[in-house]
């Protein structure tokens, strides 16, 4: 009986002279192209399932490489693929990154197949030369995730990188500002056009991003309720806003100290808008330039260095201000689950890993409770 025919873009299958039976067919290739593939089985049933199987991952669009991929190939393609329509843009564009600095010219002429363990350290050993112990954990965390959507594509085994462990990073000291550190700094910053912004990063513990993300209608000053729903964010050349870093929103109580600079910034911007007139940028944006525009992240964190340095005050880092919110929360006995909360993390781990910082005075005090409890009773 008469084999039927394949539809077209099935393939075909024939006999060869050595007596084995051959099939190819046009399947989708990582880089987006398609090439022939030619499969071969004893017989032309083995043959005919192999060319089935390529058939099916055509029509599931799953990549089948004529030859395997080098990493220069599969990176991009994973990053344009797999990464740009489902991660942020700051994700994005850090991956990016590595792959063009760090991963392609340390390991980009590697095949899929052929890559091991050995050449994964060597990477890591020169991007930890070249830069730093972090930044090779971040590209191992990168080449981490490539190669396991590789792997889930069926392009590859298994995932070498798993193999290999990350660098050991030493974690930088935090020395967030005590209590009275921090009141110099609100005084400092009180004549400040951006006043309002520093005192919801110090007593909210905002990052930078959802202090300029804030607009007036994610405010109730008669509720004393804000809510965390946007940030804005700077990727190359592009100003945009985005959904917060775990994208979800939060609903803050807010303080009463928080009401009167608000109520302030309110009036500072309606005169603002009157004085620009038909040059105004409208938008609902509580922290805009005397035209309405988005204010540059990196300009607030440079006024809060400027007013850091007139103070007097040790140097932080802006983001800091935000260890020293949960620092302050902690030693008034807020609850563990309430500050995460608060500062918008995914898992409590984070608040309680990260961004708590004990201080000396609160070290001996636990240390006073254990000589009261420990010292032994003079005999009466």
């Amino acid at each position: 009986m008469a084999r039927k025919r394949n539809p077209n873009g099935a393939g075909s299958i024939w006999q060869r002279k050595d007596g084995r039976y051959e099939a190819r067919v046009y399947v989708p290739q990582p880089d987006g192209t398609r090439k022939r593939k030619t499969v071969y089985g004893a017989t032309w049933e083995e043959c005919d399932a192999k060319r089935q199987e390529l058939v099916r991952r055509d029509r599931q669009g799953i990549p089948t490489p004529t030859r395997s991929a080098k990493l220069s190939e599969w990176l991009p393609y994973w990053l344009e693929q797999f990464v740009k329509d489902d991660r942020k843009k700051t994700t994005y564009a850090k991956y990016e990154t590595h792959i063009r600095l760090y991963l392609i010219p340390n390991i980009g002429t590697k095949r899929l197949e052929n890559l091991g363990a050995a050449d994964v350290r060597r990477m890591l050993s020169a991007v930890s030369a070249k830069a730093s112990p972090a930044t090779a954990k971040e590209s191992h965390r990168v080449l981490r995730s490539a190669l396991s959507a590789a792997c889930r594509e069926e392009l590859i085994s298994r995932n070498v990188v798993k193999l290999v462990p990350a660098p050991r990073v030493e974690q930088r000291e935090l020395k967030p500002w005590d209590l009275e550190q921090t009141t110099t700094f609100l005084e400092a910053a009180r004549r400040d056009a951006l006043y309002a912004a520093f005192v919801l990063a110090v007593a909210l513990g905002l990052r930078r991003g959802e202090v300029l993300g804030l607009r007036w209608s994610d405010i109730d000053l008669e509720r004393r309720t804000l809510t965390v729903r946007n940030q804005i964010q700077r990727v190359q050349n592009e100003l945009y806003a985005d959904s917060t870093k775990n994208r979800r929103s939060r609903v803050i109580p807010l303080p009463l100290m928080c009401v009167p600079p608000l109520r302030w910034q309110r009036l500072r911007q309606a005169a603002q808008r009157d004085a620009a007139g038909q040059d105004w940028h409208d938008s609902d944006y509580v922290f805009t330039t005397r035209t309405g525009r988005t204010i540059e992240p990196m300009n607030l964190s440079r006024s809060f260095q400027r007013i850091t340095g007139a103070a007097g005050l040790p140097r932080i880092r802006l983001h800091d201000a935000r260890h020293g919110c949960a620092t302050l929360l902690f030693a008034a006995g807020v609850p563990a689950r309430v500050v995460m909360e608060i500062l918008g993390h995914s898992q409590i781990a984070v608040t309680m890993n990260i961004y708590t910082h004990v201080s000396d005075e609160r070290r001996r005090e636990a240390m006073g409770h254990m000589d009261r409890l420990l010292r032994r009773r003079r005999p009466e």
